[in-house]
């Protein structure tokens, strides 16, 4: 949904975008591999207890800790996991017992597992929250932690997690008499880029990256459109984020870079942008496709054909007439493929979708959708659809909003459309692109402080027909983006093996941006 609009599709998050790093891989400058240092806010509090969930297979927080770090015999794979440079971990102060034995090689004494352990509330409850939905075994989420601690996980589309605002900040502007356009501008400056200057908000966003286990998130670099100026501006924000917090998040800018990540245990951002970017001036088609190759010198890596209305390219998911893709869509992928773009039809009608996979010579993707025949919603892809997608080499990404999920709209509904994907299109062909992000704990009081805005008119590219969004999801806490440990958990339940899961976590969608990736 439009980034301005609360609790659906995309929401207030952006990214940014340079080039400017070293081009060799294990060369990542500012980026990535030349800050060994230490997330901030690791360790914050006592030891975080819950409650024995229902059930015998059911297993706290704690229970698994006492299990798994005591019980196994494994090496020292978590204990370096967590050691590793960027994500070091320290004493917490537990009770002494509370950690097990350490003879074993994996956590040592006083050392909490953040894929498990954490102090704070908003990532808490959405961990109870899965762990009420999947109620694991303690081999089973040893096995999964395990799985994660050792996997290249990469959001196939998301967002970085979002700060709380600066109410004083925003205060201020509207004494001052703010535009909305302004408002918004200063709303989305301070979500995205508030961890630079506010210690709370970087040791959030530490604790919130630390937590999930993730590498990589292909974020959202551009608001929804194609004004080459409106999608200038997340770019920015993102940019000037990544350059001043690369210890803590860096700015990957080619595949190779997201392995070096993986490798240094820090995670980063790969950019995708939310249109194709056209000046719209009409003189002739090689000066409207020109900014494909700007944005992709600065930094963006993918993008949306369409969003959900029709467009110059194709028709959006929201449009009835379906009418598919335009001869200038066709010559926008061409030059997306010339240039190494990435294709992507997450939003794009059925007919566009199609018809993308067939024009496209490079392996294309819907980053962030859900299949159809398991729930039917403007935002899934049929068969056909996926089945065409695949046959480019590209990938399937699931999305994790209970409305497109449908069913519980829970991790469980997530999973079982994962389960569909492989078996409809194979295990090569199927990642995960969250579409949601992490909220700052501290958000909920910063806009408590926030005087009410007059509503405005929806955007033009924010069409969700009635009924797309929304509903009563009771379990939708458990998709919570500070839940991936618990996805690769509910992926061992499901008998999937460390191969198959560690390509849908993230080595598919490493191979599609490693056969898109060329200097242009």
């Amino acid at each position: 949904m439009s980034e301005r609009q609360a609790g659906g599709d995309e929401g207030l998050a952006g990214n940014g975008a340079d080039n400017r790093g070293a081009s060799h891989p294990d060369n990542l400058g500012t980026h990535l591999g030349t800050h060994p240092g230490t997330h901030p806010g690791e360790n914050r509090g006592a030891h975080l207890e819950s409650h024995s969930r229902g059930g015998r297979e059911g297993i706290s927080r704690r229970r698994f800790w006492q299990t798994a770090v005591a019980g196994s015999a494994a090496g020292g794979a978590t204990a370096a996991w967590l050691m590793g440079p960027g994500r070091r971990a320290e004493a917490n102060g537990n009770e002494a017992g509370e950690q097990g034995a350490t003879g074993t090689g994996r956590i040592g004494k006083g050392v909490r597992d953040p894929l498990l352990e954490t102090t704070n509330p908003v990532i808490a409850k959405g961990r109870d929250a899965g762990l009420e939905v999947l109620k694991p075994t303690a081999a089973q989420l040893e096995q999964g932690l395990e799985i994660h601690r050792r996997a290249l996980v990469f959001d196939f589309y998301g967002f970085a997690p979002r700060a709380a605002l600066d109410a004083d900040r925003l205060l201020a502007a509207a004494e001052a008499g703010a535009s909305e356009a302004e408002w918004q501008d200063l709303v989305e400056e301070e979500s995205m880029t508030r961890a630079v200057r506010d210690a709370a908000e970087r040791a959030e966003l530490a604790e919130a990256l630390l937590c999930s286990g993730v590498t990589a998130i292909f974020q959202n670099a551009g608001e929804e459109g194609q004004d080459p100026l409106r999608l200038m501006k997340r770019l920015a924000r993102f940019t000037w984020l990544t350059d001043n917090l690369p210890e803590l998040l860096g700015r990957a800018t080619q595949p190779a870079h997201l392995r070096t990540a993986r490798e240094q245990n820090r995670a980063c951002l790969y950019l995708t942008g939310n249109g194709v970017p056209l000046p719209q001036q009409w003189v002739s088609v090689e000066e409207e496709l020109g900014y494909v190759r700007l944005f992709h010198q600065l930094g963006i890596r993918m993008m949306h054909v369409t969003y959900n209305r029709r467009n110059m390219l194709g028709d959006g998911c929201a449009e009835v007439a379906n009418g598919g893709l335009s001869d200038l869509g066709r010559r926008a992928i061409a030059e997306m493929n010339a240039v190494g773009v990435i294709v992507d039809v997450a939003h794009s009608g059925l007919r566009t979708s199609l018809e993308a996979a067939r024009a496209s010579q490079r392996p294309m993707v819907a980053s962030h959708t859900t299949c159809a025949a398991v729930n039917p919603h403007i935002r899934a892809k049929s068969d056909e659809v996926l089945k065409a997608i695949a046959e480019t080499g590209g990938v399937v990404g699931l999305a994790w909003i209970a409305p497109f999920l449908g069913g519980t709209g829970d991790l469980a509904a997530l999973l079982d459309h994962i389960d569909y994907a492989i078996k409809t299109v194979g295990i090569d062909h199927v990642a995960v692109g969250s579409d949601v992000s992490h909220t700052s704990q501290h958000a909920a009081a910063a806009q408590r402080k926030l005087p009410a805005r007059p509503r405005g008119r929806v955007r033009y590219e924010a069409l969700w027909p009635e009924g797309a969004l929304g509903g009563v999801w009771p379990r939708a806490a458990s998709l919570a983006w500070t839940n991936w440990p618990l996805l690769t958990v509910g992926l061992v339940q499901r008998g999937y093996s460390e191969e198959a899961i560690r390509k849908v976590l993230g080595e598919n969608a490493v191979r599609v941006c490693e056969a898109n990736w060329k200097h242009s």
